[in-house]
């Protein structure tokens, strides 16, 4: 925390934008009382504590888990997505350098996974290097080449996209963070109403909350914001349009982990379980309960029955569940991903995707 009080004046002239943020500008206590509510300032989460025994970050993890790290990063022509060269040593949160430095303030072209460089907005384009994910529809398309759809392969792993790829999510197939099947057509960068196009339009940009009366003004009587729907499309053909699209998101979830279960144990290599807490993520179901039981979610059991059209579906399971904001960073493209992959599966399985309606 020393290093982000003693940078406070730094912060001082931030660019706000949106109906949502401030009227007047902040003062430095403000600002450091926001950013000790944000996860960012959290020195006691795992973000942050992961690699105490080590002494050091790896390279790999240095560029969104240090200050450090980010700084770096920003200091010189960014090749690789997400990664330095060197590890950094612990100790430092996501603090005031981390995005007021020379480099975040020139910071336009973001490298994503896919090695898509996309030009992002003031507001947006710190926020987008660590926010993107680790992982692209294109890596499922590289491991899973020339390896039939339904054949057992020791060749493949779970590929994991990482957490909070909000970035890619609301990108859509214009950085395919998702795994995006032949033959269909995916939206592009979601494009909400003018004054909410950057990150720090919705979210604070020191403790990254968003409050619901940000969107109230346009959708009169939201309680909540998953209660919030603008498509009329009857996606899950069951005849109610009401319903908010952050439910209709969770249902079509609920309804992809079931396929996926279902073709796992009818034409895959086995029963298996996902657990949202544990690495990595997908296990042997040895009990056939539907369960992660506490002795199934360890990494031993790992799922590695792997056919290459099980592994794209749980990739865009993962995607959607590691982005808890997907039904508001785009929709449309969440939906168009997860039909995809319940029909893919549906193919070959007794999966039911009878009713489900594409945006």
């Amino acid at each position: 925390m020393n290093h982000c009080i003693s940078r406070l004046i730094v912060c001082l002239p931030v660019l706000f934008a949106g109906a949502a943020l401030a009227q007047t500008p902040p003062t430095a206590e403000d600002i450091l009382k926001a950013w000790l509510a944000s996860p960012h300032a959290n020195s006691r989460s795992e973000a942050f504590r992961h690699w105490d025994t080590e002494g050091e970050i790896p390279k790999t993890c240095a560029v969104c888990h240090s200050t450090t790290g980010i700084v770096d990063y920003l200091s010189a022509p960014q090749s690789v997505p997400g990664e330095i060269n060197h590890p950094v040593p612990v100790g430092t949160t996501v603090e005031c350098a981390a995005c007021h430095n020379p480099g975040a303030e020139a910071l336009r072209d973001v490298i994503f996974p896919s090695r898509q460089v996309v030009n992002m907005p003031p507001g947006s384009a710190v926020c987008t290097v660590c926010h993107q994910g680790r992982a692209s529809g294109n890596d499922v398309n590289n491991a899973t080449a020339g390896i039939d759809d339904d054949e057992v392969s020791a060749k493949l792993a779970f590929i994991n996209i990482h957490y909070a790829a909000a970035a890619s999510t609301r990108r859509g197939s214009a950085v395919r963070g998702g795994y995006q099947y032949a033959g269909r057509s995916y939206a592009g960068r979601f494009a909400h109403v003018e004054g909410f196009e950057t990150c720090v339009s919705c979210h604070g940009s020191h403790d990254t909350a968003v409050q619901l009366e940000t969107c109230t003004t346009c959708h009169q009587g939201a309680a909540d914001f998953r209660t919030i729907r603008t498509s009329p499309i009857d996606v899950l053909g069951n005849g109610d349009t009401g319903l908010g699209i952050g439910a209709v998101i969770e249902e079509l979830h609920a309804r992809l982990k079931a396929a996926i279960m279902t073709y796992a144990a009818e034409v895959g290599g086995g029963a298996i379980v996902y657990s949202s807490g544990a690495y990595p993520y997908f296990f042997n179901d040895i009990n056939a309960n539907g369960i992660a039981d506490d002795d199934e979610a360890a990494f031993p059991n790992r799922y590695q029955s792997w056919t290459p059209r099980l592994l794209k579906a749980a990739y865009n399971y993962q995607f959607v569940a590691k982005d808890r904001g997907a039904f508001a960073h785009n929709p449309r493209y969440a939906i168009q991903l997860m039909i995809d992959s319940i029909t893919d599966l549906a193919e070959v399985s007794s999966v039911d995707a009878s009713g489900l309606v594409r945006p």
